[in-house]
């Protein structure tokens, strides 16, 4: 089964912090077929980062977008729109439960979000939680996308800074799995080098959603080894 580690910076970075990032990042992380890296920048870094990241050539690494527009390209202030960043990124992170607690987004403004990226040819990392799966789950039965990534992160471990139970989400993951068969599933909340182990060990899970420790190449390169030398176990 191919392994993922998704890389979530949110607003953290500017552009020769991102740079130090990536070249420290490149010096510690020993890539492995059969595991993806994805990195989410904030949108300022995005346009630089893909020449910058395209010139140090790591082996099975993509850039995402930490979120995209419900709309398409044309008279919408602030928006950005999936097509504009289409040459920057592969995969953009949609349903953030940080965007719908904030923001106030819903469910049907992830199914728009979810149209537009697959529309531009990207693909679409869409953020499940509890207790709102469902709906957010039915949310994307329309969307026609053979490489959509989802990514099951409980509001409380990511606001509280306790990560959910490894039963807890062996069970999230078996019912999402349920609902979208066949979609490889990623967990996320306050995942640290020393608390990951256990989570990498389950069957049901893709890999890894990382936030906080994303933000520290050495923490982010021991991550995605660790998650690299599974896939030989």
């Amino acid at each position: 089964m191919k392994k993922y580690v998704v890389g979530n910076w949110k607003s953290n970075k500017n552009k020769k912090e991102a740079q130090e990032w990536f070249s420290e990042f490149a010096s510690l992380y020993t890539p492995v077929d059969g595991l993806e890296v994805i990195v989410a920048p904030s949108f300022i870094c995005l346009c630089s980062l893909s020449e910058y990241v395209h010139a140090l050539e790591i082996k099975n690494l993509s850039l995402a977008a930490q979120d995209v527009s419900p709309f398409p390209k044309g008279s919408y202030t602030g928006a950005v729109a999936a097509d504009l960043i289409r040459d920057m990124v592969d995969y953009v992170i949609i349903g953030h439960s940080e965007r719908r607690r904030y923001f106030h987004e819903t469910s049907q403004d992830t199914a728009n979000k979810m149209s537009e990226t697959v529309d531009a040819g990207l693909r679409p990392i869409v953020c499940i939680d509890q207790p709102y799966a469902m709906s957010q789950l039915t949310a994307l039965h329309d969307i026609d996308s053979d490489e959509m990534l989802l990514a099951y992160g409980p509001v409380e471990a990511m606001t509280a800074r306790i990560p959910e139970q490894v039963g807890r989400v062996a069970e999230a993951t078996q019912f999402i799995s349920q609902v979208h068969p066949r979609r490889p599933v990623v967990y996320g909340g306050s995942l640290t080098v020393e608390n990951a182990d256990e989570y990498i060990a389950l069957p049901q899970l893709s890999g890894l959603f990382v936030g906080q420790s994303s933000l520290d190449a050495q923490a982010f390169a021991t991550l995605c080894n660790k998650v690299g030398a599974s896939l030989d176990t």
